[in-house]
């Protein structure tokens, strides 16, 4: 498996596009559709960015760092790259599917590998009702948002909101209110990875919100469903001595 095709893509920052540059003069170039493998050199939204591209044609993303965060990614070398890639462990990840009507009444479906966020959408805060697989379960949240975080975006705005890490095979979703005013003391809620949610925006007129999957975004939404679509399935891979659980771990115990 090591002499297995590669196509290199990157961000438009100066530092991915010189890494692009250094290892196609290394290794040469193959076109995506053609590769057995696509080396995504960026941060961890560009990485999830070419995921969501390229899922549908099979394609495993192996993401090395060269953005901000890069927590999904693994460390940047030029040397040896092929074999790394060869050893390299993979796992599969479902995209979250987002089903949104706006306020004109038109239906927008995006999906999300890290969340499905509602935000205000102007001075006054959100006003949400949340039903899981048809059963209300909270009659009005007033927040400044709410998102449902998938296992590998639990580490992504999810934490910066407070909500929980999640181990990548964990069957679970995250359910993470950003500010919550009423009621100010709940914290959100951990939901099967089959559950469905639906939200509905209250007072749309007073309190419009946004609805955003990763990074598609859609004003003045007025319903939103929200499920994980198991039909749909990504591939990362990561080096075998810095897995993802080995710096789900290490993201917990940092203090």
């Amino acid at each position: 498996m090591a002499n297995q095709s590669l196509a290199f893509l990157a961000n438009s920052n100066e530092t991915a596009q010189q890494a692009l540059a250094e290892l196609t003069d290394h290794y040469g170039q193959t076109s995506p559709a053609e590769a057995d493998v696509i080396v995504a050199l960026g941060g961890d939204g560009f990485m999830l960015q070419t995921q969501l591209q390229w899922m549908e044609a099979g394609k495993p993303i192996y993401g090395m760092n060269k953005g901000t965060v890069g927590f999904l990614m693994n460390e940047y070398a030029v040397d040896d790259l092929p074999a790394r890639i060869a050893k390299a462990h993979r796992a599969r990840i479902h995209p979250l599917q987002m089903v949104v009507t706006d306020a004109d009444g038109v239906e927008h479906r995006s999906m999300a590998f890290n969340e499905v966020s509602l935000f205000r959408q102007s001075a006054q805060a959100a006003k949400l009702r949340i039903e899981i697989d048809g059963r209300e379960r909270m009659e009005a949240l007033v927040c400044d948002g709410l998102m449902v975080a998938t296992p590998q975006g639990s580490t992504a705005y999810n934490l910066s909101a407070h909500g929980p890490i999640l181990p990548l095979k964990a069957p679970l979703l995250a359910l993470t209110p950003v500010s919550a005013f009423r009621p100010r003391n709940w914290r959100g809620a951990l939901l099967p990875n089959h559950s469905k949610v639906r939200i509905t925006v209250l007072e749309t007129e007073k309190r419009p919100v946004n609805a955003v999957a990763d990074n598609t975004e859609i004003k003045s939404a007025i319903e939103v469903h929200v499920h994980e679509d198991r039909e749909m399935t990504g591939v990362l891979m990561f080096d075998p001595d810095h897995s993802w659980e080995e710096r789900i771990l290490d993201e917990q115990f940092r203090y």
